[in-house]
């Protein structure tokens, strides 16, 4: 009879109030989830942190959990049982997710069905932690929010962080110039071994000048910008006629001049993945799976962490100078 309580409970990380990166409390006597009809319990092997998990845990973002709430949604693991109606998966298959319903932070976590793909074994569980939130979202600001189109060029802004190297891989897999920025030398040498065709430092204060000797006076086609706070202003004076920023992160306010835009009739798009419809997420899970199978798709992982560090992980992800790849969580 113990031995039966103690299998139905697993270490998760519990969020119980909104604040800073100390209210992301380990447990370990959570009840271990039941999968419900079209959902999967899978045995997490890692899971992936994503700067969106910082701002749902301070209580700033627009959505907020109900509390007590576990983060976490790019699990990567192994299916432990399935729920009613299930077919696509069975016990032991090896998997990745995009969102969870119990949070991926846990040893266990149930997902939908329709929100779970397969692992090839090409790809170790820490790389498929680093596949669902990145790519999903890279693709997505690239194709169905950016129209980006093969012989277009684009500009990664922190390409070296997760969705950045992401961007990069599919954005140069599908014709386009890639530029990249990141704010060390590792950094920027990543980029350039993940498909960007150049790579320049933000920190340098003439960055913007080289960037514009290199795209000539045409500018740049597409910008994928995670820290739109800092860079929209400089971004709008890069575009070309009719280019697009596409804001992919934010983290606090920023001014701009309206006229920019219409000097050349430029775009300013925010890309929000809790907003794809069913039809655009299995768009970008083709993409993503032909990606995975044609061998251009290979994640990168940067910062690992076992679990009981994850309050580290979420201080680092956001203060840390240089992001080199995507941050997992090891279980």
């Amino acid at each position: 009879v113990v031995m039966a309580a103690t299998r139905n409970v697993m270490r998760a990380i519990r969020v119980f109030e909104f604040g800073g990166p100390e209210v992301l409390k380990l447990q370990s006597d959570v009840l271990v989830p039941v999968p419900k009809e079209n959902q999967v319990l899978i045995k997490v092997h890692a899971c992936g942190v994503n700067p969106v998990e910082t701002y749902i845990r301070s209580g700033t973002y627009a959505r907020k959990p109900a509390l007590p709430y576990t983060p976490g949604s790019d699990v990567a693991g192994v299916i432990e049982s399935v729920g009613e109606h299930v077919t696509a998966f069975k016990k032991g298959d090896r998997v990745f997710t995009l969102e969870t319903l119990s949070g991926g932070y846990a040893e266990y976590a149930v997902a939908a069905a329709n929100r779970v793909f397969p692992l090839p074994d090409k790809l170790d569980f820490r790389q498929g932690a680093a596949i669902g939130v990145p790519y999903f979202t890279a693709y997505r600001a690239l194709f169905q929010k950016g129209c980006a189109k093969a012989g277009e060029s684009v500009l990664v802004h922190g390409a070296s962080g997760g969705v950045g190297l992401a961007a990069c891989q599919i954005a140069r897999a599908c014709g386009l110039k890639v530029l990249g920025t990141a704010g060390t030398e590792e950094g920027m040498n990543v980029i350039l071994r993940n498909g960007a065709h150049q790579a320049f430092n933000h920190r340098d204060p003439n960055y913007t000048e080289r960037i514009k000797a290199c795209t000539g006076p045409g500018g740049v086609d597409i910008i994928i910008e995670m820290l739109s706070n800092v860079n929209l202003d400089a971004d709008l004076q890069l575009l070309s006629c009719a280019g697009r920023v596409m804001v992919v992160g934010c983290r606090g306010r920023i001014e701009i001049n309206p006229r920019d835009t219409m000097s050349k009739e430029s775009s300013i798009i925010g890309v929000s993945l809790f907003l794809a419809t069913e039809e655009e997420r299995h768009e970008c899970a083709t993409a993503v799976l032909d990606g995975i199978e044609a061998g251009w798709l290979r994640p990168v992982v940067g910062l690992e962490y076992p679990l009981e560090k994850v309050a580290k992980a979420h201080e680092d992800i956001i203060c840390s100078s240089g992001a080199r790849g995507k941050m997992v969580l090891l279980l």
